[in-house]
């Protein structure tokens, strides 16, 4: 691999989907620059930015002279032009498991609004929140926990036996609820803690590139 990649995250390093996109980068053993912007400024949305990214969100990922946006998008991308044998997979090798890893990154991206707003990835970084669920919250927090427990073994390991990034997409969400404190059963929060101490979800906690 001879062309540069390069990330763009939030500086806050809060985003979700700028996680899910970094850590498939560690997974893969890829070196990568990150540069990050500033969302709660609102950085993202000046020109420069604008320009560089179709949808002006974060992430996104420059590989050489091609652009892309959207973690899902991304890390679709990074398999395939980085496809195992040759560099570790994000995705379970089987089409039907890896049809249903897609599955979980799509519902998880178009639901529970309540929820991340009950529940802001903010209170897995330190800023916990003492207020209660709202009624559409518990909702989520209730069919969040019911596919996660249909998804997750007795063994809380991982979802497709190799790990894929649908098992650290779903600890992440999970740990809205996890990290602030709220009633989840000891599978999910064995599973949540099995793969938050991941190498690569570290390197993102503590802000390494």
């Amino acid at each position: 691999m001879t062309e540069k990649i390069t990330l763009y995250i939030d500086s806050n390093h809060t985003s979700p989907y700028a996680m899910f996109a970094y850590i498939a980068l560690k997974e893969k053993g890829l070196p990568f620059e990150t540069i990050q912007i500033n969302i709660r400024e609102k950085h993202h949305q000046e020109t420069g930015y604008q320009g560089l990214s179709l949808t002006g969100k974060i992430p996104s990922l420059i590989h050489g002279d091609f652009a892309l946006a959207e973690s899902s998008a991304i890390i679709e991308y990074l398999e395939e032009v980085f496809p195992p044998p040759a560099y570790p997979p994000v995705f379970p090798a089987d089409v039907q498991q890896r049809a249903r890893a897609r599955q979980f990154q799509a519902w998880i991206r178009s639901d529970l609004l309540a929820l991340r707003q009950d529940r802001p990835t903010t209170v897995m970084f330190g800023e916990p929140t003492d207020m209660a669920l709202s009624e559409a919250g518990r909702t989520d927090a209730e069919k969040l926990i019911r596919i996660a427990d249909s998804l997750i073994g007795s063994d809380a390991g991982n979802l497709f036996g190799a790990w894929s990034i649908a098992d650290t997409e779903l600890a992440v969400t999970l740990n809205r609820l996890v990290a602030n404190g709220d009633p989840v059963p000891e599978k999910i929060r064995w599973f949540v803690q099995t793969q938050w101490a991941r190498a690569s979800v570290q390197a993102w906690v503590r802000h390494e590139n």
